[in-house]
């Protein structure tokens, strides 16, 4: 069973490392718009989101163990931003299998 599951998570990243390389060599696209495909976005849902949702957990917790330190120092917006603001955005505000931040959604182009 936990051979089963490392098998499948190796598969499921090399899958994804494909679909990235592969969505990076579309050169008739726009540079800022993605077009991730289906391996892209489980991997994605599967793998890149849950560590995200976790590092985000994890460095609100270490920005508020971190508070009194920050706050004397007075770079508390420096370690929320880093610690919370940047994780958080990069799980929860981009478009599913996109690699930049923002809502990418997927466009249209009119260049045939």
């Amino acid at each position: 069973m936990r051979l089963l599951r490392h098998t499948t998570a190796v598969l499921v990243g090399l899958l994804l490392a494909g679909s990235v390389m592969a969505n990076e060599a579309n050169f008739g696209y726009q540079e800022n718009v993605e077009n991730p495909g289906i391996f892209a976005m489980v991997g994605d849902l599967i793998i890149a989101r849950p560590i995200g949702a976790a590092i985000t957990a994890v460095g609100a917790a270490a920005f508020v163990v971190s508070l009194p330190f920050t706050a004397l120092a007075g770079n508390t917006a420096e370690a929320g931003q880093e610690l919370v603001v940047r994780p958080g955005r990069e799980t929860f505000m981009r478009c599913l299998g996109c690699t930049k931040t923002g809502y990418g959604h997927k466009q249209k182009h009119d260049n045939l």
